[in-house]
């Protein structure tokens, strides 16, 4: 049988999703032949994030990185929320600007969204970019009936729109309870459930001119005129925490369809919380852990393997045993990885690719596939790697196998664990190359008889924290 190098989905599989609009899976079919628009709420930028937070961010750079595979064209839209309560307040404490402060912090976190592998979105814009239009999009909600003025603050009239609440489907008693009223809005508002799209400024605070006065845009208002903006007045997804629903993605999509007159999002993605203790973590419960201060002590990729550990969709509990056992996960694949990969590349032995072993991983591939199309199930999809991984181990302890065979082994462990976008992370300290050269020069030292070179190298290595393994094909090595 010969070699691949190339791998492609599974024909007859077909992508399923879970909408949360219409509460089960349904088959994923794009708005546009081959393109997908998706938005997913990005961070507000006062603060390192930590892993609850990661976990939006790993799930749909998953969902992404899984279309982009399937062939589709996908424009990644993900904002930073650079004007808000919390930015406001961190400004004034440390007497510096908003823009100091959300400079800052989105220079973090693009820090730590690269160490857990989050690609760059398409784009990344700031709200306080998309003012203008904000206000324009709050000019024509008024125009057509669905927004007024009270004392300097605009509101949506959401009994102006009869699908209000179509999304979160929640009683009108619990949409009243869930939505956000402040002491001094109370009364400037015709309905309890209306939400603020413009607040008047208060005194000394960011502010900018509009019909109505100083201020500065509501929450939700801000997201809908970005997604106008950058991907149209339909797309294909709108992502986020489960935690947004309601009010947050309920009002996006009130405003947005009272807007354009079409729906907002096809369909809505949302992962569940990450527990601490059974209780959602979080900032305001104070019970939360940075993503900078867990990747300082466990790395950035195990984070990420964690939180793939799980169906995005289902709760993850956190504990310290947990992020000690996905980074001692995490490191039996990459030590099979590197094996399978050491052995392919030193092996002399020339005999054809084994049909038996190749039909074995292209089923397991098959199934990787399968389980990625299944609603991006990571966690069944790790359970594949991780038998693909014990075939390569079974292989390799056996002594089977020649160089066609190991590398199309090597490729197919290689190629699922890039689409996890679990890699392993480049050195940090030691250079690979000085590295390789004593390698080299402590094998020379034992074709030499020359032990006592050796042991130094060996001694010199292990004190730089460098583990050797003597094979038959030679010597390979891997940091502790």
């Amino acid at each position: 049988m010969e070699s691949s190098n190339s791998f492609t989905p599974a024909g007859a599989s077909r992508l399923k999703i879970h909408d949360t609009a219409v509460g089960r899976k349904v088959d994923f079919v794009p708005l546009e032949e081959s393109k997908v628009k998706m938005y997913v709420c990005g961070p507000t930028v006062y603060d390192y994030f930590h892993l609850g937070n990661a976990r939006c961010f790993v799930a749909f750079d998953i969902a992404r990185r899984w279309l982009e595979f399937r062939g589709y064209d996908v424009a990644y839209v993900q904002n930073f929320t650079d004007i808000d309560d919390k930015i406001l307040a961190r400004a004034e404490r440390e007497g510096v600007s908003i823009g100091d402060i959300s400079a800052r912090f989105i220079t973090e976190y693009e820090t730590d969204a690269a160490g857990l592998g989050v690609a760059l979105a398409t784009i990344n814009p700031c709200a306080t970019d998309n003012i203008a239009e904000m206000i324009a999009m709050i000019e024509h909600l008024i125009s057509k009936g669905h927004a007024y003025e009270s004392r300097g603050d605009v509101y949506f009239d959401t009994a102006s729109l009869p699908s209000y609440g179509a999304l979160s489907k929640m009683p009108l008693d619990q949409l009243e309870e869930g939505n956000r009223t402040t002491s001094d809005s109370i009364d400037k508002k015709r309905g309890k459930l209306d939400f603020v799209l413009w607040k008047a400024a208060k005194s000394g605070e960011a502010s900018w001119d509009s019909p109505w006065g100083a201020g500065r845009p509501g929450w939700h208002i801000e997201c809908s005129a970005m997604v106008a903006k950058y991907l149209g007045k339909t797309i294909d997804f709108h992502c986020g925490g489960v935690d947004l629903v309601f009010p947050h993605h309920e009002n996006e999509r009130a405003q947005s369809v009272a807007a354009h007159g079409v729906e907002y999002a096809k369909y809505w993605l949302h992962n569940g919380f990450l527990n601490v203790d059974n209780e959602k973590m979080s900032k305001s419960a104070g019970n939360f852990f940075t993503v900078r201060t867990l990747a300082e002590k466990y790395g950035y990729m195990p984070l990420r393997f964690f939180l793939l550990s799980a169906h995005y969709r289902s709760p993850l509990m956190y504990d310290e045993s947990a992020l000690t056992a996905a980074a001692s996960a995490l490191e039996r694949l990459h030590n099979a990885q590197a094996n399978i990969e050491f052995a392919a590349a030193n092996s002399m032995e020339t005999a054809d690719l084994s049909d038996e072993v190749c039909v074995k991983f292209t089923t397991l591939t098959d199934q990787f596939y399968a389980a990625m199309d299944d609603d991006f199930n990571t966690a069944d999809a790790i359970g594949v790697l991780f038998s693909m991984v014990k075939e390569a181990n079974l292989l390799l302890g056996g002594g089977a196998g020649g160089k066609q065979t190991l590398e199309h082994v090597s490729g197919a462990i290689a190629h699922l664990t890039d689409l996890l976008g679990l890699t392993k992370a480049a050195a940090t300290s030691d250079d690979d190359t000085e590295i390789d050269a004593l390698v080299q020069k402590r094998t020379e030292a034992k074709a030499e008889r020359n032990f006592a070179t050796a042991d130094a190298i060996r001694n010199e290595l292990t004190e730089r924290g460098i583990v050797l393994e003597d094979t038959p094909n030679g010597t390979k090595w891997r940091r502790q």
